[in-house]
């Protein structure tokens, strides 16, 4: 088995594409429209040169009228970074919410944040050892 990737439902298909390819660096990997479905998919992710490699599956529906419930099951995606604590503030001076601003876990071990995308999904972000 391998993992392939993560679907999320987005309400703003431009903004979400660009919260993923601008503030996190990913790259289109590819996109598919469904007109007889009324939705597209966008497959976003780090490595366009493998088609197994670990994406988000961006789901826009076409005629979607109001936000999604996020529910209490849903929980976050993670993604491993560099410099914590300078794409953070980067990415909350481009407006990026930043609920938890970066720092240790509250039980001790890695440097830890999250942020949120424009339909409010949680995306953790974890400091890598160097």
């Amino acid at each position: 088995m391998h993992f392939l990737h993560t679907m999320m439902r987005v309400r703003d298909q431009e903004k979400s594409i660009d919260f993923y390819t601008r503030h996190l660096g990913m790259k289109i990997i590819r996109q598919k429209e469904f007109p007889n479905g009324k939705f597209t998919n966008t497959f976003v992710g780090y490595d366009d040169t493998d088609p197994n490699s670990p994406m988000i599956e961006l789901t826009y529906n076409w005629d979607q009228e109001t936000d999604y419930e996020l529910g209490d099951a849903w929980g976050h995606i993670a993604i491993g970074v560099t410099d914590i604590y300078g794409i953070c503030e980067r990415l909350e001076s481009a407006g990026v919410p930043v609920p938890r601003k970066p720092g240790p876990m509250k039980f001790g071990g890695r440097v830890i944040a999250f942020i949120r995308d424009p339909d409010n999904h949680s995306i953790e972000l974890i400091q890598l050892e160097e």
